[in-house]
């Protein structure tokens, strides 16, 4: 997600229009507004300052790197466009099964 992006977010989030939150920052609201359309990107300190204008806080976190659903759309794309067709029609098939099962289970 892009910093402009999150400082809309936040700003959004807390109710508040581009000029308060420029008036909170002391910047021109020009400034939130090329921040938020993308034409000028705001440094990082600057959507941690948006953000707690706006009573948030920024958190960002590194977490475990996980391919599992690049994996699975991989080997989808390997798959025939018949193929493809064959496992949604088992997912279905599947789905319906478990509902018919949920049915026996709650007596209807």
């Amino acid at each position: 997600m892009k910093g402009g992006t999150l400082v809309r977010e936040a700003r959004l989030r807390a109710g508040l229009t581009q000029e308060e939150l420029a008036s909170r920052l002391h910047v021109s609201p020009a400034d939130v507004e090329r921040w938020e359309d993308g034409s000028v990107p705001p440094t990082v300190e600057d959507v941690q300052r948006a953000a707690r204008a706006c009573g948030l806080d920024l958190r960002v976190s590194l977490v475990p790197h996980d391919d599992h659903d690049l994996v699975l759309a991989l080997r989808n794309l390997a798959l025939t466009p018949e193929q493809r067709f064959d496992q949604f029609l088992d997912m279905v098939r599947f789905a319906e099964d478990m509902r018919h099962a949920r049915r026996i289970d709650a007596g209807v």
